[in-house]
């Protein structure tokens, strides 16, 4: 887990800085206000001092893949990306004021809203697989929570392609929701271990752990849980609400055997909805694109690691605005990292169209004065 303090915020073309969102292994996250069109959102950012040509590479590679995959409901959204002034790559993206990194640790989730997340995150890792594309972190920190309530699927930051293998791919994992495969790393991801740690991560939003953690002190290291993992013997959820037929679904999606598991992340998702119309819910739309659907823009290249993107060419003096309280979304920087609040409101400002009167009543002004000296002369 990181405990660095974030870098300083870039100075940007049209966005003001307002707080820190979260700082991660590799890079930071901070909100800003975008001028035009006036919302706010989260800016990704890599520290000044990052000189790693991989880490490069894995930036480059998320900004490309949100490119491919944000218009899905699910997935967060990407606006632009570019160079700062001072020579740091960053992502401005959609502002998620949640996620789910803590929430199921401290709340009881309902049963039928972990089913419409379970649904949802089936549909965009199954939009992802169909691009050719993986993601390789599933987790409940990786998925936020709109400002309209609704999740979507982030941080595709170690994401890789489903069609290449390099020998110096980046091999990356969150061990308590990855597949035993990638534990033994006998692989860097695939559809299989997904569908495993989307069946672990609904597990954890249900039991308040993830599958294989303990309750006991001491008992949760990486090593430990890397172990049981192997060994992978599922273990009932201790819920009386939890319906048999969502355990077995889970069950399956989580065996041992990737050959036993679900063959894609959209029978998973069906699964999922079979169990929703079993207790008399509501399916939950899965929303995948078709077959004639493909990315409008050429593959991505995980190989690329160069500095692309616009540059900021001046620097401009930095915004004395005040900061605000928000929830954060620190589940973007990487791995449950630190969050950082702060607590004062924004700054008023003059309304534009309040300026404009002011304009027109100058003008009007201006007119009948010249109206007045020219009748001085008829």
């Amino acid at each position: 887990m990181a405990h660095r303090l974030p870098s300083a915020p870039p100075i940007l073309p049209g966005l003001t800085y307002i707080r820190p969102l979260g700082s991660g292994g590799f890079a930071d996250v901070f909100l800003y206000e975008q001028d035009m069109p006036r919302r706010d959102v989260a800016v990704k950012v890599l520290p000044a001092d990052v000189r790693d040509p991989d880490l490069r590479r894995m930036f480059n590679a998320e900004a490309d893949v949100l490119a491919h995959l944000s218009a899905h409901p699910s997935i967060v959204t990407v606006y632009q990306a570019g160079i700062s002034a001072d020579g740091r790559p960053y992502i401005v993206m959609e502002y998620c004021p949640g996620s789910l990194a803590q929430r199921y640790r401290v709340e009881r989730l309902p049963v039928d809203e972990v089913l419409a997340i379970g649904v949802r995150m089936a549909s965009a890792l199954e939009s992802a697989h169909r691009a050719g594309l993986v993601h390789r972190d599933v987790k409940p920190s990786n998925i936020l929570i709109t400002t309209f309530g609704a999740p979507v699927l982030a941080d595709f930051g170690i994401s890789s392609s489903l069609t290449r293998r390099a020998d110096s791919e980046v091999l990356a994992m969150s061990v308590p929701w990855s597949a035993p495969e990638v534990i033994a790393e006998t692989t860097p991801g695939t559809v299989s271990s997904e569908v495993w740690s989307l069946g672990a991560t609904v597990y954890s939003l249900l039991a308040g752990h993830s599958p294989f953690e303990r309750r006991e002190k001491g008992q949760n290291s990486k090593e430990q849980l890397r172990r049981r993992i192997a060994r992978a013997s599922y273990s009932e959820i201790a819920r009386a609400d939890v319906p048999p037929a969502l355990q077995d679904v889970l069950a399956r999606a989580m065996s041992r055997d990737p050959d036993k598991r679900y063959g894609s992340a959209r029978e998973l998702g069906e699964a999922f909805r079979e169990v929703q119309a079993d207790q008399g819910w509501s399916r939950t739309p899965l929303e995948v694109a078709d077959d004639q659907w493909h990315p409008t823009t050429d593959s991505v290249d995980f190989a690329d690691e160069s500095m692309r993107g616009p540059a900021r060419s001046r620097i401009e003096r930095p915004s004395s605005r005040k900061t605000r309280e928000s929830a954060g979304i620190a589940g973007l920087a990487r791995d449950e990292e630190t969050a950082f609040t702060a607590d004062a409101p924004r700054g008023r400002r003059a309304l534009p169209w309040l300026v404009g009167v002011g304009a027109l009543a100058v003008v009007a002004g201006a007119g009948v004065a010249v109206a007045a000296a020219m009748g001085a002369f008829s």
